[in-house]
Formats: C-alpha cells, structure tokens, sequence
C-alpha cells in the first residue's frame, strides 16, 4: 500500500465453512497463493507452485502459515491448511508469532481522549442499535486502559466510522456479500483510526445468523487502537471472526496485556474487584488441567476444555487449538460430555439435558435432542462424560458416582444399571470429568488425572497427566 501502508490496512475476510476437500485442486492453488500474498508478504517470485513444493519462499510461507495457526508443518498445501485459509478471518498479515502484537514504530495515540463518529448507518439494523454496538464496542477498551470515547455529530473525529459497498473512498474496495466485512487504519492523522464496513453484508444486533456488528466493531477498533493480531485463539484479536454473545463478552486476558502494553492500566478500574475475570485461554501444557469432555473423530482425538478443543492427529507435531463454536457453528459454546458413534459416524455433543450430533461439521436433522431419548431417568439433568466401546457397541455415560450402559444396535438402555464407578474401575474414587476409547484401552479422566483401564478385564494399569495425550511440548 503506497498511500496509507499495506500493513495497516485491516479487512475482515470470511469465507463459506466446509468439510475438508479430498484433494488440492488448480483453483485451491490459486486461492491458497492470493491468501499467502495477502497475510503472510508472499511475492511473486515464489518459484515453484504449491504442487510442486521445493524449497523456496512460497514453501517458507506455507510453513510460516502452519505455524502462526498451530497446524501440522509441512510447506505443502494440505487439506488442513486450506480449510484453515478458508476460514472468516482479519485481513492484517499475520507473520508475528506469540501472543499479542502491536504494529511497531510507536503507532498508537499520543492522547488518552478520542472522539468517534459515526458517518452514516446500515439498514440491516436499526439507528439506535448501531450507535449502541458502536458505543460498546469502544467501552470494551476503554474498561481496561485510560482511554475515553466521546461522540461527535460533526467534524472530524480520531475514529470515522461509515458503511459502504465496493469503492467507498479509500482506495480499497469491498468485495461484495461473503467477502471483507470491515478494514480499519492504525493510529495516525488523516484516515489513522478510522474503521469502514462493508455494507453488501448482514451486520445483526445480537442474532449469529449474520456478523453481530459488536464483535467486528470491537475488534477492528483494537487495530485502531494499535493492535495488530494475536495467535492465541482465544484472543479477540485473532484472525479468525467468531460469534460471542455481547451480552456477556468479557475482553481475554491477551488482548488486555495487549492494549495495557500500549496505554496502561484503568487507573479506576480495580483489577481484582467485583465481575468477571478477563478469561485466559486453556494452556495443553498446565498441569493441573481437568478436561471437559475427550472424544475421537475419524482417527483424531479430541480435547475440550472450556470454549475451546485441542485436535490431535497422528501427522500433527502439535495439537491444534480451536474455539468450538468455530468448528461447529451449531454447537453449544461449552459442552459437558461427547463420543463418536462409529456405526452412525457421528460425533455427539452434550450439554446440560441436550445432545447435539454431527457428521463433520453439520448438525445432523432432528437435534439437538433430549438426553432423554437414550433412556436416562428425568433425574439426570447432565452428563460428567460418555465412553463408546468399540468392542461392545455399548456407551458408557458417567453420571456422578454411576454409570449407565447403552446398547447403541438395540437403542436400549441395558438393564441393571446405574452401577457404582468404582464397582467396575477400580481405584477411581473421585468424579469422571471425560473418558475415551484409544487403541483398545479406555482412558477415564478424573480432576487433573486420566486412569488407563482394560475395560475386559477392569484392570488399571497406569495413571497419567491429563495433558498425556495432547503431546505438551513442556511434559
């Protein structure tokens, strides 16, 4: 960008979810080398195609790709790597790995006061909840830090905020429905912190069946503010867009180390005192880590732990951290328990009194469900975590102190249960929090603990580290 700097130039790009593609095509070459060009300074004398690989750039750039996204290093196009670049996500290049980042050469605002303006407004919301979104949106900052935002009707603000569609005044247009939905300028004069939306998208007020106008906002005005993007996938600031609900969205400790590295703390603000917590985003090599749920998926474990699973697979270094919601639009944002039934080749998701199924990434008709329709009494209102063997076809679902077992040919609950969990593991005392099935063994987590059994023959034989499976690089 010869105008304004390419690097601050931010656009938000979402792309259509789908399964992984069975093979790379020509068309995915090409997508894959204008994505490179895009975030990560891929140029045109890149030697060799993506097919071809070989050692030059292009294949340092897929590699520096897999790294910044915690996937499987390879410098090769595989099916992982193109379904991450066709994820909705921050146009910024992304070449910084760690945490937080900032955009360098002192790109952020001498003043603690700012101004923001609101030029002109989308039809898909209403005046009142744009201003309100808007207003939120900044507030999210303003918590954490000295900053302030005050609303001007005319003039020139530090932040113009407008809609527009295809060319709109600044030299780089909007690509149309399902392309950016936003850029915005980092701290500086003349269009420095100024935040644009595309308006040939479907912004909402609450409502995730378009883009919630208060999660794009607030995280293109971090890059007004001077944030560049995080590879902590719990970070407003990464990537990657997704949906949280602005009713209860608390900003994740990255981004407020990121944006207090720049301004400092709220000097009235108590950072101990009454609210949330500015979440932090589950960390595979924490000792004391007690898993949510763990299940297989076509030949990958996974790991949940709050909003967030780890996939595990046997190519991949390391595990690959994602928001849930991310994966599967349709999921719950937490889940208590999961399994995959192999005989339907299904993964089954559950939360509270309902269970959720999934062929890949879609929800499969008819769910989500009542837990009931297995057969559990209405006094289960949740389950701790769920078990399928192989061997039996039978589902274990563990439910405090018991169990119950359920025949997935004859869709029955079998007889004589609930059974004590000690009774059949012997050794196990506290509460299961996850349980899966690998490689013939059953693993049973308890608090920060995984139990390996022989379900046969009801012998322990060790007791590891939760993080056992998910190949901590520090275990």
């Amino acid at each position: 960008m010869k105008t304004f700097n390419l690097s601050v130039l931010l656009s938000l790009a979402v792309a259509v979810y789908c399964a992984p593609v069975s093979e790379v095509t020509v068309q995915d070459e090409g997508f894959a080398k204008n994505y490179l060009k895009s975030f990560f300074n891929l140029t045109e004398e890149s030697g060799p195609t993506v097919r071809r690989g070989g050692i030059s750039l292009l294949v340092k750039k897929l590699s520096e790709m897999q790294r910044f996204f915690g996937l499987h290093i390879t410098g090769t196009l595989d099916t992982d790597t193109l379904s991450m670049m066709k994820k909705p996500r921050c146009g910024v290049p992304d070449g910084q790995i760690g945490e937080f980042s900032t955009f360098g050469n002192n790109l952020k605002w001498q003043k603690n006061s700012l101004t923001y303006r609101i030029e002109n407004y989308t039809p898909d919301m209403s005046a009142a909840e744009v201003d309100d979104s808007i207003a939120k949106a900044l507030q999210v900052w303003a918590k954490v830090t000295p900053l302030r935002f005050t609303r001007i009707y005319s003039g020139t603000a530090d932040i113009m905020i407008s809609f527009g569609s295809r060319s709109h005044g600044d030299f780089y247009p909007f690509d149309g429905p399902d392309g950016t939905l936003a850029h915005a300028f980092a701290p500086s004069s003349g269009i420095g912190g100024d935040a644009h939306f595309d308006e040939d998208e479907t912004f909402t007020f609450r409502s995730n069946t378009g883009y919630v106008l208060f999660m794009v906002a607030a995280h293109e005005f971090g890059h007004s503010l001077g944030l560049s993007h995080s590879d902590d996938p719990g970070a407003l600031m990464y990537p990657i867009y997704s949906y949280n609900n602005p009713e209860t969205f608390v900003l994740p400790r990255d981004d407020v180390n990121g944006i207090q590295s720049l301004y400092g703390p709220n000097p009235d603000e108590d950072p101990a005192g009454p609210g949330p917590q500015p979440p932090t985003t589950p960390d595979s090599c924490d000792s004391t880590l007690v898993l949510d749920a763990v299940a297989s998926l076509r030949g990958e474990m996974l790991f949940f732990k709050d909003s967030f699973f780890w996939r595990s697979y046997p190519q991949s270094v390391t595990p690959q951290q994602t928001l849930i919601t991310n994966f599967w639009p349709n999921a719950p944002a937490t889940i208590d328990a999961a399994y995959e039934n192999l005989q339907s080749d299904r993964l089954l998701l559950f939360k509270g009194r309902k269970v959720w199924a999934f062929n890949a990434y879609d929800l499969v008709r008819g769910y989500p469900k009542s837990i009931s329709t297995f057969g559990l009494p209405s006094t289960v209102k949740k389950i701790d975590a769920a078990l399928y063997d192989v061997e039996t076809r039978k589902t274990l679902f563990f439910v405090g102190n018991n169990y119950y077992s359920y025949d997935e040919s004859s869709r029955r609950m079998d007889r004589g249960f609930p059974k004590r969990v000690d009774e059949t593991f012997s050794g196990l005392t506290g509460k299961v929090t996850a349980a899966f099935q690998y490689r013939g063994f059953s693993y049973i987590y308890s608090g920060p603990y995984m139990f390996e059994y022989s379900l046969r023959s009801g012998r322990l034989f060790r007791v590891l580290r939760n993080n056992y499976f998910l190949r901590c690089t520090n275990y």
